[in-house]
């Protein structure tokens, strides 16, 4: 039975395995799906990957257009994509995710933020969205990885620009205030003009 089992090797649900074989001098085009297999002991060797979608956040502090420090965090969900397994492995081993998505994603990212001013990114997050899953997705099929999902998750700035935009809130809010007070003002000043004209046509009427 010890015998027989040094032969066999399984690959469980969401994995997808390589072989390496000694007498063929390396790793093999055939990719073994769910399932117990055969192999040489000694000879043969096999290389089980995980192929399920998995999730990974990475945090990038590059500049806006208008030279604003902005840190932005992303949420990538990745898979490796199983026809290309070997190049894979071959190129970047078991740790591919590791090796290839931060310096992708850095790279994307200080690319689309620097072409948005600090507001922008704000007010038009959703853009900026669209554009870094685009690129990414683009970039990241050259690595065969995909990428079924990117989202923003945080969007920070320094201390200096959050206070200087509440500053500008603050007056923002000051001055409609004002604008307020000042329509308020006139539109009760109107009213005391009919009031008065009216009571004087309806004084002229009783004198009448």
């Amino acid at each position: 039975i010890t015998a027989l089992n040094s032969c066999l090797f399984t690959v469980d649900g969401g994995e997808r395995a390589l072989l390496f074989d000694r007498l063929r001098g390396g790793v093999q085009d055939s990719i073994r799906g769910e399932g117990t297999h055969f192999l040489i002991p000694f000879f043969q060797q096999p290389i089980v990957y995980d192929i399920r979608t998995s999730a990974r956040s990475i945090s990038t502090v590059t500049g806006s257009k208008d030279l604003q420090t902005v840190k932005v965090t992303l949420r990538l969900l990745y898979e490796p994509e199983v026809a290309n397994l070997k190049h894979i492995y071959q190129k970047y081993g078991f740790r591919y995710a590791e090796i290839v998505l931060p310096n992708i994603t850095n790279e994307i990212l200080k690319s689309v933020v620097a072409q948005f001013d600090a507001g922008e990114l704000i007010t038009q997050r959703e853009k900026v969205s669209s554009e870094i899953t685009r690129q990414l997705v683009k970039r990241a099929g050259e690595f065969f990885i995909k990428l079924p999902d990117v989202s923003i998750t945080h969007l920070e700035f320094s201390d200096d620009y959050m206070k200087a935009v509440e500053q500008k809130q603050v007056a923002q809010q000051y001055a409609e205030r004002q604008k307020f007070l000042v329509e308020k003002a006139t539109q009760e000043k109107e009213a005391e003009v009919i009031l008065a004209a009216g009571e004087t046509e309806a004084a002229k009427l009783i004198n009448e």
